[in-house]
């Protein structure tokens, strides 16, 4: 009983929206944006209202096995949804905000089914054909952005498990490129590696070499 009250509680905004004529309301939200290497992530979401997933929550309060089998409910039940990356390479060229906007656009413009409105986890999305809410704490707030940043986090790990065979000194399949004791170290070994963020202050002073 608890756990349908939080859920219903959680669902509330959308359930405002639809009442103000937005059937089809996506959540987006963002992983990676804070890591020292890998792309970030962006999942767009737009959620069945007769379909609410018991334990749905931000991504960072879900054990890494419960938020596998919830990715695998949220798609399932899901109207639709999408997922897309932008590259270290280029979060280096525009810096790390743009590079989430545009992550999150391109997971929006991937999505099968075109929105009514969407809310989007605390980045601010302009000049799209629908109307954009920018929710701080979006994640803990809307149901649909929470599924959203499980979608994305549950992707995102997936990447950098395989980019930490292809990498494997820096131990990217534990710690997901965020600035870990362990990674940091490994930095100041090896140097940065080509997924690394050459722009982040953790990764460049440590040495101007990129090893290949």
């Amino acid at each position: 009983m608890a756990e349908l009250h939080r859920i219903s509680l959680l669902c509330r905004l959308e359930e405002r929206l639809m009442d103000c004529g937005f059937p089809y309301v996506a959540g987006v939200d963002e992983a990676g944006r804070g890591c020292l290497a890998g792309p970030v992530v962006a999942a767009a979401v737009i959620t069945d209202p007769n379909r609410w997933i018991p334990g749905v929550d931000d991504s960072k309060k879900i054990p890494a096995k419960r938020r596998k089998s919830l990715a695998r409910m949220i798609k399932s039940s899901a109207f639709a949804y999408a997922v897309a990356e932008v590259s270290a390479v280029t979060i280096d060229r525009i810096n790390i905000l743009e590079a989430t906007r545009l992550a999150m656009n391109r997971a929006l413009d991937s999505l099968p089914l075109t929105p009514d409105c969407a809310m989007v986890d605390a980045v601010v999305l302009r000049r799209r054909k629908y109307p954009c809410y920018a929710i701080v704490r979006g994640d803990a707030l809307s149901y649909s952005v929470s599924c959203a940043s499980i979608l994305a986090k549950e992707a995102r790990d997936r990447m950098m498990i395989g980019l930490d065979q292809k990498y494997p000194c820096y131990g990217f399949a534990s710690h997901k490129g965020y600035g870990a004791v362990r990674h940091l170290r490994a930095l100041a070994e090896y140097g940065p590696c080509p997924i690394h963020r050459l722009t982040f202050k953790s990764v460049l002073p440590r040495t101007s070499e990129v090893h290949h």
